[in-house]
């Protein structure tokens, strides 16, 4: 009897359970190259937010992205854009927790929010460029 493998050693999950899971991992996340992608295409429907601070930004941002540190999100600065604006967020990359930070923020203040899973690293793996800045508000 041979026995099963690292991957198989668990069962996967009946595919109901893995549509129903990865359906609503997709209404979490989104990744750099459909970022890219929108951009692109013109069809860029949600507003993109480097929630790094503003040093990070201005030495290499992805294009279209505003400076938005998540510390700075509040009701009063999201007044900027109407209230059923999409928010996608980015930090640092895989190692960085601020996505979530802002994305919970956001969350918290009622704002629909995706995050771009890989952040900024992710986008250099993808070998997208980026834009610097020579000054940024936030």
């Amino acid at each position: 009897m041979r026995t099963p493998s690292l991957v198989s050693a668990v069962a996967a999950a009946h595919p109901s359970d893995a549509e129903q899971h990865f359906g609503a991992k997709l209404a979490f996340e989104t990744d750099c190259w459909d970022v890219h992608e929108s951009f692109r295409t013109g069809s860029a429907d949600f507003v993109l937010l480097d929630v790094r601070g503003p040093n990070a930004y201005a030495r290499g941002h992805v294009p279209g992205a505003l400076s938005l540190p998540h510390r700075l999100i509040s009701s009063e600065r999201m007044m900027e854009w109407p209230h059923e604006t999409l928010f996608v967020v980015y930090c640092a990359g895989p190692h960085c927790n601020g996505a979530d930070k802002a994305a919970y923020a956001l969350a918290r203040l009622g704002r629909p929010v995706k995050i771009m899973i890989g952040g900024i690293t992710g986008w250099a793996d993808e070998g997208f460029p980026f834009e610097t800045s020579s000054t940024v508000e936030a």
